[in-house]
């Protein structure tokens, strides 16, 4: 069987709407020669058979994805190894504490080190770097399952902005809670 052939069936039988996205490292299991995967995954991404989010993170579109958590998904998939939780910008225009809010770029606090990921034209993944471990926080923290990550407190949030020396321009929070 041609690979993209079998690709497209392995996507048709894995694929729903909780489970569109892909990471390279998913697909190695099934593709024996991984050498090869780099290849076949740029042949599928012009047939339009995925969708590339990001380096190493693909889109099966027929699964029909909510949109509005790609970013938070993605985020969760490339960074699973380390302590992330959702805060600074991010959440605080969530919890309607900033008056702008992100179009298409997510903020998350993270144990690894900081890097913006460019997901082209799904926006763009902010991971900070903190020294706070789980433990320490975890009072602040609730599990956002849509999100699939944890999710900072406003307080947490204020925090974090102040810690990272962010700007407090947009927050609208009044002097005696920060």
């Amino acid at each position: 069987m041609q690979p993209l052939k079998k690709l497209a069936l392995t996507l048709e039988s894995l694929a729903d709407k909780e489970h569109s996205l892909f990471a390279s490292s998913d697909l190695e299991g099934v593709f024996g020669d991984h050498d090869h995967l780099p290849v076949l995954l740029s042949r599928a991404v012009k047939a339009g058979l995925l969708k590339r989010v990001c380096r190493g993170i693909y889109l099966y579109p027929k699964a029909d994805h909510p949109m509005g958590e790609l970013l938070f998904h993605a985020a969760a998939r490339l960074r699973a190894d380390e302590f992330n939780y959702i805060s600074l910008e991010t959440a605080l225009s969530d919890a309607g504490l900033i008056s702008q809010i992100p179009m298409n770029w997510i903020t998350l606090m993270s144990s690894g080190r900081s890097h913006t990921v460019d997901c082209g034209e799904f926006g763009h993944i902010e991971f900070v770097h903190t020294e706070q471990r789980p433990e320490q926080i975890a009072n602040e923290l609730v599990y956002d399952a849509a999100r699939r990550l944890w999710r900072a407190s406003d307080k947490q949030a204020l925090r974090d902005m102040r810690v990272t020396r962010r700007s407090m321009d947009l927050v609208n929070v009044s002097k005696e809670s920060l």
